[in-house]
Protein backbone atom coordinates (compact mmCIF):
# COMPACT_ATOMS: atom_id res chain seq x y z
CA UNK A 1 0.00 0.00 0.00
CA UNK A 2 2.95 2.64 0.70
CA UNK A 3 4.39 1.76 -2.53
CA UNK A 4 1.08 2.31 -4.50
CA UNK A 5 1.37 5.92 -2.56
CA UNK A 6 4.46 6.58 -3.27
CA UNK A 7 3.99 5.59 -6.92
CA UNK A 8 0.93 8.21 -7.28
CA UNK A 9 3.30 11.47 -5.43
CA UNK A 10 5.44 11.10 -8.15
CA UNK A 11 3.26 10.80 -10.89
CA UNK A 12 0.93 13.45 -9.27
CA UNK A 13 5.00 15.91 -8.90
CA UNK A 14 5.72 15.05 -12.39
CA UNK A 15 2.22 15.91 -14.04
CA UNK A 16 3.09 19.60 -11.85
CA UNK A 17 6.14 19.90 -13.19
CA UNK A 18 4.99 19.07 -17.07
CA UNK A 19 2.02 21.44 -16.22
CA UNK A 20 4.64 24.15 -14.45
CA UNK A 21 7.07 23.69 -17.79
CA UNK A 22 4.11 23.73 -20.53
CA UNK A 23 2.80 27.31 -18.88
CA UNK A 24 6.32 29.08 -19.09
CA UNK A 25 6.77 28.07 -22.04
CA UNK A 26 3.38 29.45 -23.18
CA UNK A 27 4.39 32.15 -21.43
CA UNK A 28 7.25 33.14 -22.84
CA UNK A 29 6.37 31.81 -26.45
CA UNK A 30 2.57 33.58 -26.02
CA UNK A 31 3.52 37.08 -25.67
CA UNK A 32 0.47 39.12 -26.50
CA UNK A 33 0.66 41.00 -29.46
CA UNK A 34 -2.00 43.42 -30.88
CA UNK A 35 0.74 45.59 -32.24
CA UNK A 36 4.19 44.04 -32.30
CA UNK A 37 7.25 46.08 -31.16
CA UNK A 38 8.73 46.66 -34.77
CA UNK A 39 5.39 48.19 -36.15
CA UNK A 40 5.90 51.44 -36.83
CA UNK A 41 2.05 51.97 -38.18
CA UNK A 42 -0.13 54.31 -36.60
CA UNK A 43 -3.10 52.86 -35.47
CA UNK A 44 -6.68 54.72 -36.69
CA UNK A 45 -9.63 53.88 -34.14
CA UNK A 46 -12.97 54.66 -35.13
CA UNK A 47 -15.90 54.69 -32.86
CA UNK A 48 -19.41 54.73 -33.98
CA UNK A 49 -21.29 53.49 -30.94
CA UNK A 50 -20.84 55.12 -27.54
CA UNK A 51 -23.11 55.96 -23.94
CA UNK A 52 -22.32 58.97 -21.99
CA UNK A 53 -23.70 58.59 -18.02
CA UNK A 54 -23.62 61.65 -15.90
CA UNK A 55 -24.96 61.81 -12.27
CA UNK A 56 -27.74 64.91 -12.12
CA UNK A 57 -30.40 65.16 -9.57
CA UNK A 58 -29.57 62.31 -7.92
CA UNK A 59 -29.51 59.69 -10.32
CA UNK A 60 -27.09 58.81 -13.48
CA UNK A 61 -28.81 59.74 -16.83
CA UNK A 62 -28.02 57.95 -19.83
CA UNK A 63 -27.23 59.83 -23.36
CA UNK A 64 -26.04 58.45 -26.94
CA UNK A 65 -22.59 59.64 -27.10
CA UNK A 66 -21.22 61.26 -30.23
CA UNK A 67 -18.76 59.77 -32.89
CA UNK A 68 -15.56 59.62 -32.19
CA UNK A 69 -12.00 58.94 -33.62
CA UNK A 70 -8.49 59.63 -32.55
CA UNK A 71 -5.12 57.82 -33.70
CA UNK A 72 -2.24 56.06 -31.74
CA UNK A 73 0.82 56.54 -32.94
CA UNK A 74 4.84 55.90 -31.34
CA UNK A 75 4.19 52.90 -29.87
CA UNK A 76 6.99 51.38 -27.78
CA UNK A 77 6.34 48.27 -25.45
CA UNK A 78 9.57 48.14 -24.37
CA UNK A 79 9.11 51.67 -22.27
CA UNK A 80 5.90 50.62 -21.93
CA UNK A 81 4.87 54.25 -23.93
CA UNK A 82 2.46 55.69 -27.22
CA UNK A 83 1.58 58.61 -28.03
CA UNK A 84 -2.29 60.17 -28.79
CA UNK A 85 -3.08 62.08 -31.36
CA UNK A 86 -6.08 63.96 -31.88
CA UNK A 87 -7.33 66.82 -34.11
CA UNK A 88 -6.30 69.27 -30.67
CA UNK A 89 -2.89 67.76 -30.14
CA UNK A 90 -0.88 65.34 -28.72
CA UNK A 91 -1.18 63.47 -25.69
CA UNK A 92 1.00 60.63 -23.60
CA UNK A 93 -0.15 57.25 -22.83
CA UNK A 94 0.98 54.16 -21.02
CA UNK A 95 0.69 50.66 -22.53
CA UNK A 96 0.04 47.82 -20.68
CA UNK A 97 -0.09 43.98 -22.29
CA UNK A 98 -2.62 41.64 -22.35
CA UNK A 99 -3.13 38.45 -23.59
CA UNK A 100 -4.78 39.12 -27.32
CA UNK A 101 -4.82 42.76 -26.42
CA UNK A 102 -3.10 45.81 -25.33
CA UNK A 103 -4.49 48.81 -22.91
CA UNK A 104 -3.52 53.27 -23.93
CA UNK A 105 -3.92 54.62 -20.80
CA UNK A 106 -4.05 58.44 -20.37
CA UNK A 107 -4.15 60.39 -17.63
CA UNK A 108 -5.61 64.16 -18.48
CA UNK A 109 -3.90 66.74 -16.77
CA UNK A 110 -6.96 67.24 -14.23
CA UNK A 111 -6.09 63.94 -13.53
CA UNK A 112 -9.18 61.94 -15.08
CA UNK A 113 -8.94 58.51 -16.67
CA UNK A 114 -9.29 57.63 -19.91
CA UNK A 115 -8.59 53.64 -21.42
CA UNK A 116 -8.69 52.55 -24.57
CA UNK A 117 -8.51 48.42 -25.09
CA UNK A 118 -7.57 47.22 -28.69
CA UNK A 119 -8.31 43.38 -29.09
CA UNK A 120 -6.16 41.10 -31.41
CA UNK A 121 -7.77 41.11 -35.28
CA UNK A 122 -9.50 37.82 -35.90
CA UNK A 123 -7.32 37.99 -39.28
CA UNK A 124 -4.55 39.25 -40.44
CA UNK A 125 -4.96 42.46 -42.15
CA UNK A 126 -8.69 42.97 -40.29
CA UNK A 127 -9.79 45.78 -38.30
CA UNK A 128 -9.05 45.33 -34.36
CA UNK A 129 -12.04 45.34 -32.21
CA UNK A 130 -11.74 48.35 -29.34
CA UNK A 131 -13.44 49.73 -26.58
CA UNK A 132 -12.89 53.60 -25.10
CA UNK A 133 -13.66 54.31 -21.47
CA UNK A 134 -13.70 57.83 -20.07
CA UNK A 135 -13.75 58.38 -16.14
CA UNK A 136 -13.94 62.23 -15.61
CA UNK A 137 -15.99 64.91 -13.67
CA UNK A 138 -17.97 68.25 -14.14
CA UNK A 139 -18.37 70.09 -11.26
CA UNK A 140 -17.81 67.69 -8.87
CA UNK A 141 -20.10 65.10 -10.57
CA UNK A 142 -19.28 61.97 -12.05
CA UNK A 143 -19.30 61.54 -16.06
CA UNK A 144 -18.41 58.35 -17.29
CA UNK A 145 -18.58 57.28 -20.58
CA UNK A 146 -17.99 53.80 -22.98
CA UNK A 147 -17.69 53.60 -26.53
CA UNK A 148 -17.07 50.44 -29.30
CA UNK A 149 -15.51 50.76 -32.31
CA UNK A 150 -12.39 49.21 -34.40
CA UNK A 151 -8.40 50.09 -35.26
CA UNK A 152 -6.41 49.62 -38.35
CA UNK A 153 -2.95 50.14 -39.04
CA UNK A 154 -2.33 53.08 -41.39
CA UNK A 155 1.34 54.31 -42.26
CA UNK A 156 2.42 56.70 -39.86
CA UNK A 157 2.73 59.60 -42.35
CA UNK A 158 -1.12 59.73 -42.04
Amino acid sequence: MDAMRSVFRIMASQSRRKTIALFSLLTVFAAPSAVHAADTATLTCTFDQGVVRSFENGAFATEAASKLSFRIGDVDFARQTAVLLTKKGRGELRVVRAINANHYLEVASEGFLNMTTIYDAAQAGAPMLAVHSRHLGVIGQPVVAQYTGSCVRTPSSQ
